[in-house]
Order: structure tokens, then sequence, then C-alpha cells
């Protein structure tokens, strides 16, 4: 068999046979989502506590801290003055306030009585007698109704004294203290009889 002469190679390389695309199917897996990361409520740094206490105690400054997971938020801190507070007692409007004036009663000659106390007494058979008598003065109402710093001029008329009525004039102080002067009188028998009646009340300054 005779041999054929080759036909020359082409100056590139043969293509290779074009294979048919196959359809593709891009599955998108979507990525997983991150775990939900827990936020834990505040927590309280127990390492802290005894240095708070000491703080307290030293200084009288409260510190309130609060920590939150992923927060930046810087803790808070609170302060308490140790200035003390106003006394509410100290302020005006609760002053107590001042008591009263006392009211006094103003007398008259009805609210007392009097009476005759006889101290001496020299009688002359049908000539009469010569007596020494003093004013026996009480008040019928309360002595505080009386004010204690007035003086009452009390004028009281005798009668019995053979020249005549005779008026005569005590005072009353400090409500209780009764200043007079003995009253001397002369009677025309022993047989008369004294009287005495308040008539008249003024009242005056110490």
């Amino acid at each position: 068999m005779t041999d054929q002469p080759q036909p020359p190679l082409p100056d590139f390389p043969p293509q290779p046979q074009q294979q048919p695309e196959l359809p593709t199917t891009v599955e998108t897996a979507s990525a997983p989502a991150p775990a939900e990361k827990k936020r834990p409520g505040n927590k309280v740094i127990i390492g802290a506590a005894a240095a708070i206490i000491a703080v307290i105690v030293g200084t009288g400054v409260v510190v309130v801290q609060a920590v939150n997971d992923g927060d930046d938020k810087p803790a808070a801190a609170a302060t308490k003055s140790s200035a003390p507070a106003e006394d509410p007692a100290t302020t005006v409007a609760d002053e107590p306030e001042p008591d009263p004036e006392p009211t006094f009663t103003t007398p008259t000659a009805d609210d007392f009585t009097i009476e005759l106390r006889t101290t001496s007494r020299q009688c002359f058979g049908s000539a009469g007698c010569n007596i020494t008598v003093e004013p026996q003065l009480s008040y019928t109402g309360f002595s505080d109704d009386l004010d204690p710093d007035a003086v009452y001029q009390i004028t009281y008329e005798i009668k019995g004294d053979d020249s005549g009525p005779i008026l005569k004039t005590a005072e009353l102080s400090d409500q209780t203290t009764l200043n007079y002067t003995p009253t001397s009188l002369s009677t025309k028998s022993s047989g008369t009889k004294l009287s005495v009646k308040i008539t008249d009340i003024i009242e005056t300054g110490v």
C-alpha cells in the first residue's frame, strides 16, 4: 500500500467540540441570622458593694451604677448633699402665734360688799360712845377678773356719827390688797347703829 502524503497541519489547534450549555440553578442560601444577643438586665456589680458602702459612710455620697451589656452609655451617678435639710418647724408659717392680750372686768359698786369691823369702843353712859371702825371689803366675782396692774379707789359712806355721814376712800391693788385708814366717830348713845355703803369706784393706774 502506497503511503499517501499527509496534508499540512493547520497553524492553530483545532477547537474542541463545544459542549452543550447545561442550565445552571443558583441556589441563593440566605446567610444564617446572627444569634440574638441576650441583653441581661441591669446587674449590680457585687464586687464594688463594699467600696460603695465605704464611700457612703465616709463621705455621704451615694453612687448608683447601672451596667447594660452592649450599651455605651456611662453609668449615672447621683450625689446626695450632706447639708442638713431645713427644719420645717423653723419656718415663719409654723411659728406659734402670740397669746392674746388678757381682758379684765371694770368693777362697779354692786360688785363689792362692805361691812364695818369695830376695833375700839368707849361709851359714856347716856352721853354716847367713841368708836373706831375699819372697812371689810369683799369682791363678789373672781379676783382674777381684776386687772393686777390697776388701782381701784373705792369710796364708801359711814352713817351713825353724831355729826353726820362720813366719806372715806380705800384703795384696792394687786387684785386683793386693800389699803385704808381706820375711822373714828362718836355716837349720840350707846344704842346707835352704824351703817356703811359703797358710793363710787374709780380705776387708776399704778
